[in-house]
């Protein structure tokens, strides 16, 4: 009877196991399922300023590489280690150049590398999930027009990367958000801003506090929280006009536009000199968006 008991308990154990092992397994896109579309590169170009795929994918300073162009290499301190942020202008052996559109939906709206690794959330899929397949699309094609650096990856600095790692495809499955959807009972201008700043901008990353699980509280959205890289706190996005931060929305957006050369305070703090920067690169239509509906968050 006993050595019946300990055969179910193992045999119970061990699909449970698998069963997690399965539930953490990366799942590939398939590129059938794409949808058929024309890239447009100004989008794409648009989404990759947004995005800030230059602030964390730039090179290491002292590389001697160019600064301007994502090739990869500098550090990204976060909780669980150091990461490399890879190479991803289109050279073929280091950077993306091999990809297929499948690959790089895998890797930014599902956090899954060519090869079925799980990407560490330092790299912010969850919010770039949120966006359409077709945005994500058109920076790929953009990047496909950026000159090809030959950079080899730095191997991450995190302990027990195998678990971690498998850790991440449960992690994920809980922490995914759904889709931006427009909001009817508000402006164009505002849903605009509203799929900005939610997806490609993935502002809520930093300004939000997270769980236990590191998640984001989405009650709390907005709200302000430990910065990622454990330098003091990240201010709250909420109420910036009420809390006399900005006079009105023309004010909040000309300091998106201007930042510290404008005069404008607290907009070089924490890493936001470089969100401030790449958001100036946008057209004054979607600075424009991004400020009103920051402005509306109460």
């Amino acid at each position: 009877m006993k050595k019946r008991f300990v055969g179910a308990t193992v045999f119970i154990g061990a699909v449970v196991a698998g069963g997690l092992l399965w539930a953490s397994s990366a799942q590939h896109v398939d590129g059938a399922s794409l949808p058929v579309h024309t890239a447009d590169l100004a989008n794409g170009e648009l989404l990759y300023h947004i995005g800030g795929c230059i602030s964390c994918h730039h090179p290491a300073k002292d590389s001697g590489a160019d600064m301007s162009l994502p090739s990869g290499g500098a550090p990204l301190v976060t909780p669980i280690g150091t990461l490399y942020p890879p190479n991803i202008t289109p050279d073929q052996a280091t950077g993306i150049g091999a990809w297929t559109d499948a690959n790089f939906v895998d890797a930014v709206q599902h956090g899954v590398s060519p090869t079925g690794q799980h990407y560490v959330p330092g790299f912010p899929y969850i919010s770039y999930g949120r966006m359409k397949v077709e945005d994500v699309l058109d920076i790929r094609a953009y990047l496909m027009t950026l000159p090809a650096v030959s950079s080899v990856r730095k191997e991450d600095e995190i302990p027990f990367p195998w678990v971690i790692r498998r850790g991440i495809g449960l992690w994920k499955k809980m922490a995914t958000m759904p889709p931006i959807e427009a909001d009817a009972s508000q402006s164009p201008s505002w849903n605009r801003g509203a799929y900005l700043v939610n997806g490609a901008g993935h502002c809520a990353e930093c300004h939000t506090p997270r769980n236990a699980l590191m998640m984001i509280k989405e009650a709390e959205a907005f709200d302000g929280g430990p910065h990622p890289e454990g330098r003091g706190q990240v201010p709250s996005l909420r109420d910036l006009i009420g809390r006399k931060k900005y006079k009105d929305v023309d004010d909040l957006a000309s300091a998106l536009t201007e930042g510290e050369e404008g005069f404008y305070d607290g907009l070089v703090k924490g890493g936001m000199a470089e969100v401030q920067q790449n958001v100036s690169k946008l057209p004054a239509a979607d600075i424009h968006a991004i400020a009103e509906y920051l402005g509306s968050l109460k």
